[in-house]
């Protein structure tokens, strides 16, 4: 108090008190002498003190009794101007603090007796309280005096006095108190053990308290008595009290002074037993009160509630229960269970909304409602106290709505109206405030009819009661409409709030604590471990404990919360109240997630779902006018299967809306399996908003959703953005959920899709791609942990890929490849490259949707792959066979635009991916190239995935060495997997080393082209197989190409043949579109005989180029004979271009040369079955080290094969086997090709020209190989050939390219060919050794054979052939081929043959020429008939070279008959020749005529110079042949009569001439002749020399006769004719020995001569010239002949 204690203040002190006893002197001075004395005295005192006391205060106060005196004493005086003057200088005094204890009870007294007089009532007060607040020098009887006075103060008349009492009352109540809580203060330090009391008695308990502290246990004792209407102990003197005051002053001492009653035993005890028994009591005529009932109910009169008292009574049980619970346990259950009572529905209004302010109060102290939990509702047998409380708000709010309140009759008239559909008018008046004619809303509750307005009476969280505040009211007040409905309202609200910020604070705590603990817990300290154990544990024990006592809070409350809010949320018109209890549903929604109580979780999220669509899924439409007084912003169509109506979204839902967002924003976490709720109302939302998914999965505003009915207002359509944002954020928080809560909304998701799926099937309308979407969302924002939710995830959406709706579809795909293609851009740690599971996982998906067969998703699949390579081709490791795989699924039947994409991702691969992918994975690429060369849908496609099957081989070609380390070393790493797992190493073409089996893999997929439906693709893949396997073959392991041989050509080789042979002759009109077909493709035979023709030339071309690879390999012969068949069915293929390129083929193959061919080895014809000892160790030479040299570019593949197996030298044997098999092919195909058909129609099939001659062109090569073995049978077979081959016409189509013009004397080819063949075979006899040369006859036999087609053309079976001149181009006709040239090449062959090889035995043997002659007669005896004359003209040639060789060769074997029966056939020829039946042309020109005469007379030259001189080795009766033939011959111009015509006169005059000249010869030649002979010349000279006469003389006569006239002209040739034969013979006789001639033929030559001479007059000139010549000869007659004679005859 340093205010008081300054020296300036005692200062003042001593004047004012000096002064007021001055004052008070004057005053007394007339009427109160000794009062006047008295202030004197004490003037002269006061002075006295403050000389002497250097403590001026404290002497004041020893000696306060008589310094006070003067003042007491005015006051006795009872003068008002005294008294106050006094009152006022006692309380200076008094605010000094120096009274003492003696003078303060002096002043009690004093005032005392001032209030019995009823004297300055406030003034007393005021000194009253002065004295006891300043200090505390009153106690015990004197304080309770005091206070009792101002109890009597409090009810005197006047009001002013009573209000200031009262007043001062609760100040004094108040100071002594907080007297007690200072003494205890200061005694805080000494601590004592409290006496423990027994018993029930009171005043025993007092004595061990302390001054203040008794003054107070009297004075609250007491206030007890008094509120009960007892006696007080210790207010002595009390007149009279309310019950009303005495409840107010104990409620404020318990509420201001708690601890009071905590601490100290004896106030605790008074609590128990006076308090809480008086409150019950006085709270009696409350409980048994019953609104409306009568009092004939009961026998006594029930005392009705008393407001005033009734209301004190809850503020002092709110004020117990707050402060005294844990004391009044107990007790507090009874209270409470009251404070539930008065809320029931038959209780006054007021009482009703009193209770609930209590409640109210109780319900914003959330740590008290948890001890009621614990005390009440935790224990057995005990009342539910907070359930109930709750259930009674709950049942409160549920009567406020069902009963109208009484309070205002207009209302219930109304609810009776609107329950009968009446109009709503009521609210009409409270609710609606008319300003300006427009309609404001105020905030209300409306449900059933009844409308409740809200009324704004409380900050939230603080419980500012009205009616327990109203102290003043003695009459229950009115209650407003509404009110108790708002306060019950917020006790709702501020008990979730409390509830929930109570536990999740805790929880909070708990959790922290937990990780803090673990902290610690993991540091590596050894010797706290101990402690932190236990401290875990008592954490855990303490955690089990808080965790039931939340669970059981939850427990008992959710259910009564959850009714009344979700009745209140009905019917809720305001949007703030709205929001506040949707808040409330949110937070206790999220503390029961986070508590795990599932089913209240799941019921409050309902709720709110629910009221989201409280005009969600009711089909009735809501009238605007209407009792919903929401907005409706929205209408749409119901997300159901089938929508019935339209659903109107009203501000409130949208409301909703947003706090499920909120709730799964928020608390995603906890919300579990509840998200199929939440998010099964969010995806109505979104499909009555007509939001659509757009990339990444977000929602934007899409169009309006199909159905007239979609409506939106412009207020919703601003939200939608904000709305469409608020669920992308959403599901962008999933990423800091924890795995679990992850999973719970995935599954949501999932079933939610499930369901929208469900919907769709069966009709294509939109279906709701919500689940989807946000999947896909949910996914892309979870990629850093996206293993622990891909399998669901994508599994789902690979069902939702399978819909059969194609708009649900399409985003199941796009959802997928989206969260593919983010997967692996995504930056994982660690990165894919080093997790590669994780990035088989991810392209799993992709995969899989190969099996979906719709064509949109495969489409989406590849776009998916294609960007994956794009983007991410460098990395992809692993994942590559599955990428692969999908470009490899898709099949022939899915669409053109499907496998193009595919076939774009292949390519992509081909061209820039193979160096960057496992080796391993290279197959896969062939096969998938493979797969779509046997798509049939895009030719070019098929195409191209050659070229890049030929592209790859490229690749493996130049990567060679690096693809084999790498292969070789994943195939030992598969092998020791393989022999760990006990199981045999499977793949394609084992044995083969893992580099080759690629190779392999891509000539098998190149050979399936090859058959492809398609002639282009098998034309493209045939050329590329061969390419390959030539350019790179050589990479292959020696021992591959076995593989190669079998498993690929000759595989291909037998596909291609039996597709040829079976293929359809049906001609094709043309190749789709526009493209025109050449005639030599129209047909699908025609198409694969391409395919077959190039096959076959690949396979040939490879065995040849590669033979010396080919042939070390063990089965190199069955293989050759395979081939060989091949070539022989193509060849004997009904097709001109096969067989013709099949014969280029076998070509091929027989170009080769052995590889060795020793010249000193000995030959074996493989005929003779002899064993032949071929030593094959001893074959020495350049055999072994002839080195293979190779044009490869990989040389070093060869080192392999000379360092470890140098090639073997094919045993010449088996070389020869090879030949020998090549040969009877030719034989088989050329015998089956020529054979001539049995029967013939317009298809009979001809061979071609080309053809054969092709096929005999293949014999000269082969004839080499063979020629050491070829014998008889071979020649015989041979011929056979070569004689049908020539026979084979031609097609009248194909004519004019083959055939010469007929006047043309050119061999064809195929003709050449033949001679060519038989030419090589005698070159071979010529060298060959001498048993070959028996086979000379056999050629001529052949060559003969051909000659005589000279004559007489060939016949092919039956078939008619035309001339060429009448066949018609265009007609299917066969034409004779004009055979003359190659019968006279022939003949010259022959000839030129035998001029070679007359001598040779064989040729003597076998009657060669004789062969020869009867040939040659043929054509001389038709001579002009013969279809050339040159034939005719080269046969007497050839007659005449060789019967100059052959002649003397017969005459040498003349002996051995070996020429016998040649003679005759030669007399014959000479006969028919020369004495030709066929009549010349009459064309013929006078030289030509003279030519063919002049052969003639070679003819008889011949003979008389080759064979009459040798008559003597000639047989007989051949001479006599010839003479004969000699004189017809001579005669044979005279033997026809003169009318015969002169052409024949006129002919032959040379011939007749020379025959004339050869017979005479010979006929006066040959001493030796028999006399027949001799005489048959005679005959003939004299026949002769007659004729002749006879003529002459007859042409005289004829002469004379004519006169002028010239004779006949037949008859002028005769003439000459005859005269030129006396020339002749004369010519002849004179050249003849003279000892020859007969004379008689002398003396008849002479007797012609006058004849002639009487000629000479004859006038025609040529006749004269004739007669010269005949008669010049004569001159030799002129002398005398006889001497001649004798000399002859010596």
């Amino acid at each position: 108090m340093s205010g008081t204690n300054s020296p300036e203040a005692v200062k003042k002190l001593l004047e004012n008190m000096q002064s007021d006893l001055r004052a008070l002197s004057l005053e007394c001075k007339k009427k109160f002498p000794p009062v006047k004395e008295a202030a004197e005295s004490g003037i002269i005192k006061v002075k006295t003190i403050a000389a002497r006391n250097t403590e001026i205060l404290a002497a004041l106060k020893e000696n306060s009794s008589e310094v006070v005196q003067p003042f007491l004493m005015g006051c006795g005086t009872k003068e008002p101007k005294i008294t106050q003057l006094c009152l006022a200088a006692i309380q200076r005094l008094m605010s000094h603090e120096v009274v003492s204890e003696t003078a303060a009870g002096n002043i009690i007294n004093m005032l005392w007796q001032l209030m019995e007089n009823s004297l300055e009532e406030l003034k007393l007060l005021q000194t009253v309280l002065v004295l006891l607040t300043t200090n505390t020098v009153v106690h015990d009887e004197s304080l309770s005096k005091a206070i009792v006075l101002c109890f009597r103060l409090h009810f005197t008349k006047d009001n002013i006095t009573n209000n200031t009492a009262a007043a001062t009352v609760r100040q004094v109540v108040t100071v002594v108190f907080e007297r007690m809580v200072a003494e205890d203060e200061r005694h805080r330090d000494i601590i004592e053990q409290p006496v423990l009391v027994q018993g029930n008695s009171n005043r025993r308990s007092v004595s061990t308290l302390k001054p203040c502290a008794k003054d107070a246990y009297m004075l609250f004792q007491d206030l007890c008595q008094l509120v009960n209407a007892d006696a007080p102990y210790w207010l002595v003197g009390m007149t009279e009290m309310t019950r009303t005051f005495g409840l107010e002053l104990l409620e404020s001492v318990l509420n201001d002074f708690p601890q009071v009653f905590l601490q100290h035993q004896e106030f605790s005890f008074l609590l128990k037993e006076r308090v809480c028994p008086l409150v019950i009591k006085l709270f009696s005529p409350n409980i048994k009160f019953r609104q409306g009932s009568g009092s004939s109910s009961s026998p006594a009169p029930v005392e009705k509630p008393y407001f005033p008292i009734c209301m004190r009574l809850l503020r002092v049980v709110s004020v117990l229960i707050k402060q005294f619970y844990s004391l009044l346990v107990t007790e507090c259950e009874i209270f409470l269970s009251l404070l539930v009572k008065f809320l029931d529905a038959d209780k006054p209004q007021w009482l009703r909304a009193v209770a609930v302010e209590s409640i109210h109060r109780l319900c914003v102290q959330p740590q008290l409602l948890r001890s009621f939990c614990q005390s009440y509702d935790m224990k057995q047998h005990s009342t539910k106290v907070f359930r109930d409380i709750v259930n009674a708000l709950g049942s409160f709010i549920q009567s406020l709505f069902l009963v109208p309140p009484t309070g205002n009759p207009a209302t219930t008239n109304q609810a009776g109206n609107n329950n009968s559909g009446g109009p709503v008018s009521a609210p009409a008046n409270s609710g609606m405030l008319g300003i300006g004619g427009g309609v404001t809303l105020l905030p209300a509750f409306e449900y059933r009819g009844t409308w409740i307005p809200i009324l704004t009476i409380t900050v939230q969280g603080s419980a500012k009661a009205t009616y327990l505040e109203m102290l003043d009211k003695v009459e229950p007040p009115t209650i407003p409409e509404g009110y108790a409905m708002s306060v019950a309202f917020h006790c709702l609200l501020d008990l979730v709030r409390g509830i929930t910020s109570m536990i999740e604070g805790e929880l909070g705590e708990v959790e922290t604590e937990c990780q803090t603990t673990t902290e610690a817990a993991s540091s590596p300290t050894q010797s706290s471990e101990q402690q932190e154990l236990q401290s875990t544990s008592d954490q855990m024990d303490k955690e089990i404990v808080s965790r039931a006592v939340w669970e059981e809070m939850v427990n008992a409350c959710w259910c009564g919360l959850l009714a009344a809010l979700s009745l209140l949320l009905d019917a809720s018109t305001d949007e703030a109240a709205t929001e506040n209890i949707l808040k409330a549903e949110l937070t206790m929604a999220a503390l029961c997630g986070r508590l795990g109580l599932v089913t209240s979780r799941d019921a409050f999220i309902t709720a709110i779902c629910k009221a989201y669509s409280i005009q969600g899924q009711s089909v009735m439409m809501i009238s605007p006018s209407s009792e919903s007084h929401q907005q409706v912003v929205a209408v749409g169509q119901p997300l159901a299967v089938q929508p019935q109506g339209t659903v109107m979204l009203t501000s409130k839902n949208i409301q909703c809306m947003r706090t499920l967002l909120n709730l799964a924003h928020c608390h995603g976490a906890v919300l579990g399996t509840s998200w199929q709720l939440v998010l099964a109302t969010l995806q109505h939302l979104v499909w009555i908003l007509g939001l659509k998914p757009s990339s990444g999965g977000a929602l934007k505003p899409g169009r309006a959703v199909e159905g007239p009915s979609t409506v939106l207002t412009t207020a919703v359509m601003t939200d939608l953005p904000v709305i469409s944002n608020i669920l992308s954020r959403l599901f962008e928080s999933s990423q800091y959920l924890d795995d679990v809560s992850l999973h719970h909304l995935i599954n949501a998701l999932c079933s939610l899709s499930l369901e929208a799926m469900d919907m769709a099937y069966g009709n294509n309308k939109e279906p709701s791609l919500f689940a989807v979407a946000k999947l896909l969302e949910t996914g892309l924002v979870n990629m850093h942990r996206i293993e622990i939710l891909w399998r669901p995830l994508t599994g789902h959406l690979l069902e939702v890929c399978q819909h059969p709706n194609s708009r649900m579809r399409e985003w199941g795909a796009e959802a997928l490849t989206s969260l593919i293609k983010a997967g692996l851009t995504f930056n994982h740690d660690p990165p894919l490259s080093q997790n590669q599971r994780l990035q088989l996982l991810l392209l799993n998906p992709l995969k899989e949707m190969s099996s979906i067969n719709h064509p949109d998703i495969r489409l989406k699949q590849l776009e998916c792959v294609l960007q994956i390579l794009q983007s991410q081709g460098d990395s992809l490791g692993p994942g590559w066979p599955l990428v692969l795989g999908v470009m490899g699924a898709i099949r022939n039947d899915q669409g053109e635009s499907l496998i193009r994409t595919a076939f774009q991702c292949l390519q992509l691969v081909v061209t820039d991916f193979l160096p960057t992918m496992p080796c391993t994975c290279l197959q896969i690429v062939v096969d998938v190239a493979g797969s779509f060369g046997l798509h049939n849908q895009e030719l070019n496609i098929s195409l191209t995935s050659i070229g890049l099957l030929w592209n790859i081989s490229d690749y493996f070609f130049q990567r060679g060495e690096t693809i084999e380390k790498e292969l070789n070393k994943e195939e030992a790493a598969q092998q020791k997997q393989a022999e760990e797992k006990g199981v045999v190493l499977n793949r394609p073409f084992h044995p083969a080393p893992p580099f080759d089996c690629l190779w392999l893999c891509l000539y098998a997929k190149l050979g399936e082209l090859c058959v492809d439906p398609r002639p282009a693709v098998r034309k493209s893949a045939g050329q590329t197989l061969f390419s390959t396997i030539g350019a790179h073959g050589t990479l292959l392991q020696h021992s591959t190409w076995h593989t190669v041989i079998w498993k690929v050509l000759f595989h291909l080789l037998d596909r291609v043949r039996e597709s040829s042979t079976t293929a359809d002759k049906e001609k094709i009109e043309s190749g789709g579109g526009n493209i025109l077909i050449h005639h030599s493709r129209d047909t699908a035979e025609k198409q694969w005989a391409e395919t077959w023709v190039l096959t076959l030339a690949g396979v040939a071309r490879i065995f040849n180029t590669r033979r010396y690879l080919l042939q070390p390999l063990g089965d190199f012969s069955r293989a050759w004979d395979v081939l060989l068949d091949h070539i022989q069915s193509a060849a004997l293929s009904k097709n001109n271009e096969v067989s013709l390129a099949a014969l280029k083929s076998f070509q091929e193959i027989l170009q080769i040369v052995s590889p060795i061919r020793d010249s000193d080895k000995p030959e074996t014809p493989p005929v003779v079955n002899v064993p032949v000892p071929v030593l094959i160790g001893s074959i020495s030479g350049p055999g072994l080290s002839r080195p293979f040299v190779r044009t490869d570019s990989v040389g070093e593949r060869l080192g392999r094969y000379s360092s470890s197996e140098p090639p073997t030298v094919t045993d010449e044997l088996e070389d020869l086997n090879l030949w020998w098999a090549a040969w009877n092919t030719w034989y088989r195909i050329g015998s089956e090709s020529t054979k001539p058909p049995v029967t013939f129609d317009k298809l009979t099939f001809i061979p071609s020209q080309p053809f054969l001659t092709a096929l005999i062109q293949i014999f000269p090569a082969l004839y080499q190989h063979i020629k050491t073995g070829f014998n008889m049978d071979d020649l015989q077979k041979l011929g056979v050939i070569l004689h049908s081959a020539v026979s084979v016409p031609i097609s009248s189509d194909a004519s004019p390219f083959i055939l010469p013009s007929y006047t043309e004397a050119v061999l064809t080819s195929l003709q050449e060919a033949v001679l060519t063949a038989l030419d090589v075979l005698q070159k071979a006899i010529c060298v060959g050794p001498e048993n070959m040369q028996i086979m000379y006859p056999a050629i001529f036999d052949q060559l003969l054979a051909f000659v005589e087609f000279s004559c007489k053309p060939p016949q092919y079976g039956q078939l008619e052939t035309k001339h060429i001149a009448n066949a018609k181009y265009n007609q299917a006709e066969w034409v004779a081929l004009n055979y003359v040239p190659f019968a006279e090449r022939s003949l010259e062959v022959v000839v030129d043959l035998y001029q070679k090889t007359a001598c040779h035995k064989a040729v003597v043997n076998e009657k060669v020429l004789q062969n020869i002659i009867k040939t040659l007669r043929v054509p001389l005896s038709l001579k002009y008939s013969c279809p050339s004359e040159s034939t005719w003209k080269l046969a007497v040639s050839s007659l005449l070279k060789v019967l100059s060789i052959g002649l003397p060769v017969a005459r040498q074997h003349a002996s051995s008959g070996k020429f016998d029966s040649m003679w005759p056939e030669l007399a014959n020829t000479f006969e028919d020749f020369l004495f030709t039946k066929s009549i010349p042309p009459d064309n013929l020109s006078i030289q030509e005529f003279q030519r063919n005469e002049s052969i003639d007379v070679e003819v008889v030259q011949l003979i008389s110079t080759e064979i009459l001189p040798y008559a003597n080795f000639i047989p007989k009766e051949f001479v006599g042949q010839i003479m004969t033939m000699l004189n017809k011959g001579s005669i044979h111009s005279q033997s026809s009569s003169f009318t015969e015509a002169e052409i024949d006169i006129r002919l032959r005059e040379e011939f007749s001439k020379m025959c004339f000249e050869t017979l005479l010869q010979f006929s006066f030649s040959n001493k030796v002749t028999t006399p027949q002979e001799g005489y048959i010349s005679r005959m003939a000279l004299s026949v002769l020399l007659k004729r002749s006469q006879d003529v002459l003389h007859r042409y005289i006569e004829d002469e004379r006769l004519s006169g002028k006239c010239p004779l006949p002209r037949q008859q002028v040739t005769e003439i000459i004719f005859v005269l030129k034969a006396v020339s002749t013979l004369i010519d002849s006789l004179k050249k003849t020995q003279p000892e020859n001639v007969d004379g008689n033929t002398w003396a008849q030559v002479i007797a012609l001569y006058p004849t002639l001479v009487e000629c000479i007059t004859c006038s025609s000139a040529e006749v004269c010239s004739a007669l010269k010549e005949a008669l010049v000869p004569f001159k030799d007659f002129m002398q005398p002949p006889a001497s001649k004679v004798q000399n002859g005859e010596s």
